[in-house]
C-alpha cells in the first residue's frame, strides 16, 4: 500500500534535516524549489520537480521513500504560472494537489511511503494548519483529512522536535500508540515506527541471509 504524511512547520523548523538519517538508497527526493539539503548527502534529489516529475517518479515506484520537499510550492507556482483566473484558477490547484495526495494510496505494489514537507499558516481557529491558497481551497478540502499522519515540526532554541499530537494548537495527529507526543525530528525514525505499526514492508529489503537494519 501506499502512504501519504504531512510534515509542516515553517521555515527553518528542521523539515528539510528531518531526512538527514537516510542512507541514499532509502529515499528519494523531489525538491519543487530546487534549494540544496541542508546536509551532507549522498540522497537522489530532483530538483525543480513539478506534477509531471513527482508523477514520473511516484508511478516508477523504484524506492519505498519519497520526500516532495517545500510541497505547498506546487500550489504556490501553479498560481503564478497559470493563465486561469478566479474560481477556475484555484480550482483547478486544489484539484490538482489533492489528486497527488490521494494518488498515493494506490501505490499497492510496494510499501511506499511519501512525505510532504509542507509550510504552515494560522488558521481562522487559531491553531496551526498546513498552507494553502486561501478560502477557497480550505471551503472545499481540510488538507490535513487526507492524511492519518500529521507532523508539526517545532524548534525550541536548538532543540528540533516533531509534535504528532495537536493539545489544541496545531492539526497534528498520529493513530494511538504509533508515536510519542513529542520526539526527535529523526523522519527516518517516524518512517520504522509507521512501517512497524502497519506491517509494511522495510525501507530496503535485506541482503539474503542477513537480517534487516533495526
Amino acid at each position: 500500500m501506499g502512504v501519504a504524511v504531512l510534515v509542516m512547520g515553517p521555515s527553518g523548523s528542521g523539515k528539510s534535516t528531518s531526512l538527514r538519517n537516510f542512507k541514499a538508497d532509502e529515499i528519494g527526493v523531489l525538491n519543487v524549489a530546487g534549494k540544496p539539503l541542508p546536509f551532507r548527502s549522498g540522497i537522489k534529489v530532483a530538483n525543480n520537480a513539478n506534477y509531471q516529475t513527482i508523477q514520473k517518479v511516484l508511478r516508477a515506484n523504484n524506492m519505498r521513500a519519497y520526500a516532495i520537499d517545500d510541497s505547498q510550492y506546487l500550489m504556490g507556482f501553479e498560481e503564478m504560472d497559470s493563465t486561469k483566473t478566479g474560481f477556475e484558477k484555484f480550482n483547478s490547484i486544489g484539484f490538482n494537489f489533492i489528486g497527488l495526495v490521494r494518488s498515493i494510496a494506490t501505490m499497492t505494489d510496494r510499501d511506499t511511503i511519501v512525505y510532504f514537507l509542507h509550510h504552515t499558516e494560522m488558521g481562522d481557529d487559531g491553531r496551526i494548519k498546513a498552507k494553502t491558497l486561501g478560502k477557497l481551497i480550505d471551503n472545499h478540502y481540510t488538507l490535513e483529512g487526507l492524511f492519518s499522519i500529521v507532523l508539526l515540526a517545532d524548534v525550541d532554541k536548538d532543540s528540533y522536535t516533531f509534535v504528532t499530537q495537536s493539545g489544541g494548537r496545531s492539526t497534528a495527529k498520529a493513530p494511538m500508540g504509533m508515536l510519542p507526543p513529542v520526539m526527535d525530528n529523526d523522519l527516518k525514525a517516524v518512517d520504522a515506527a509507521i512501517r512497524d505499526y502497519w506491517g509494511m514492508a522495510p525501507i530496503i529489503d535485506a541482503p539474503e541471509g542477513a537480517e534487516s537494519e533495526e
